[in-house]
């Protein structure tokens, strides 16, 4: 079932004793010596042949004390879902920018190829995580890395919303009506009365539905108003953008008085040098904008295949931990990579339960999905200590 590889969305990393058989094959002779054996069963007869099996391998790793084994279990499950959430958090930024399509995790290649590829070709890279090390050093070293990536791409995507908040800010100026956007790419020197003592220009915003009502009364908003000083230097949807000529002196009463006939007076004192500083500053938002995106965009795509890596070396590192402590030594285990069609998740966990439920023992009363029964009333008070989660083999589903 090659297609199902690359349709699927769950996988199920499960690990077995090497010698363990399906509950209903371990029984009947007559079918072991068919040999129809755990390997054949799960490629032909979970979920009627649907599911892809392929084997997952995992080397063998130094193993220190049980006590050791039990804190590096528990690390082991939350580095998973720190990692988990780090890559998570990534396709969060790349899917901002339409680099992640809408198949998350399958349409970035690792390792040169796509995802399925990578879980059913997965190997140990033995040259950067060297077996020589401890468990517990394999797991610094992954998760320090992790951290390290996480939090570079967290840095540059906080620069980068900074710098596109810079640069919302100044198109805002360009883009917004006559009474709020900038207004250095509009007006003239011409537009102005410039290096006068006595005389100065305003820019007044008039709603449209206002127009005439300024026209007849600029003259008269104060004193030593030019007569006739009144032009049209732009328009907009609902705006005309006018200058006014007037004397200095006169600026308060007249912006007062504009502002209670709903006339807005722009704050534009006319300067070469503030216009081209203007214009300069979106310029450089726009820049740094850009420059930052193409950095965050290479930086997360990066970030994504070494953290998938290094997330996957981290669950090869939980599926060996937790078998040793499950079937003991020598550690060695029959682990499979299992390609889940859509939708069969739940029937494929079922089976996999019916099957090699067993391998939990009678410690626990079970209910019907082979899930500890907390109403057991053997458990008494350590009935809340019971992890209800608890399966009886080793199995990690990864949805994508």
């Amino acid at each position: 079932m090659t297609t199902t590889l690359y349709t699927a969305k769950d996988f199920i990393l499960l690990s077995l004793p090497l010698n363990s058989k399906p509950a209903h094959l371990a029984n009947d002779d007559r079918l072991i010596s068919a040999q129809l054996d755990t390997d054949t069963w799960l490629k032909e007869s979970l979920i009627q042949g649907k599911a892809y099996v392929t084997n997952f391998e995992i080397p063998e790793f130094k193993i220190g004390s049980l006590d050791s084994l039990l804190v590096e279990s528990e690390e082991l499950s939350k580095i998973d879902g720190q990692i988990h959430t780090s890559i998570n958090k990534i396709i969060d930024i790349l899917s901002q920018f339409n680099e992640a399509g809408t198949n998350d995790y399958t349409t970035i290649p690792i390792n040169n190829m796509p995802i399925p590829e990578y879980l059913e070709n997965f190997q140990w890279q033995s040259r950067k995580f060297k077996l020589d090390k401890s468990i517990k050093e394999l797991i610094q070293i992954i998760s320090n890395e992790s951290s390290q990536l996480d939090l570079d791409v967290r840095s540059t995507f906080a620069d980068y919303n900074t710098a596109k908040s810079n640069l919302t800010a100044a198109e805002r100026k360009q883009t917004g009506d006559l009474s709020v956007r900038s207004l250095h790419d509009i007006v003239k020197p011409k537009d102005f009365i410039l290096n006068s003592e006595h005389l100065t220009t305003l820019l007044i915003a008039v709603p449209k539905s206002l127009q005439k009502s300024f026209e007849s009364s600029y003259e008269r908003l104060s004193a030593n108003v030019v007569p006739g000083s009144a032009s049209i230097l732009s328009r907009d949807s609902e705006f005309l953008l006018y200058n006014v000529h007037l004397f200095k002196k006169n600026v308060p009463d007249f912006i007062t008085n504009c502002r209670e006939k709903k006339f807005i007076p722009r704050d534009f004192n006319y300067s070469e040098e503030l216009i081209e500083q203007l214009k300069q500053e979106h310029d450089s938002a726009a820049s740094l904008e850009q420059s930052l995106r193409i950095q965050l965009i290479r930086l997360a795509k990066t970030a994504y295949v070494d953290i998938f890596i290094n997330w996957f070396h981290i669950k090869a590192l939980r599926v060996f931990v937790e078998s040793v402590l499950r079937y003991g030594l020598p550690p060695h285990f029959n682990s499979k990579i299992i390609a889940v069609p859509p939708k069969f998740l739940s029937k494929c966990k079922s089976e996999l339960l019916d099957s090699f439920g067993y391998l939990g023992g009678n410690a626990f009363v079970k209910d019907k999905k082979g899930k500890i029964d907390k109403g057991d009333t053997s458990l008494h008070q350590y009935a809340s200590l019971v992890d209800t989660e608890y399966e009886p083999f080793v199995i990690y589903t990864i949805t994508l």
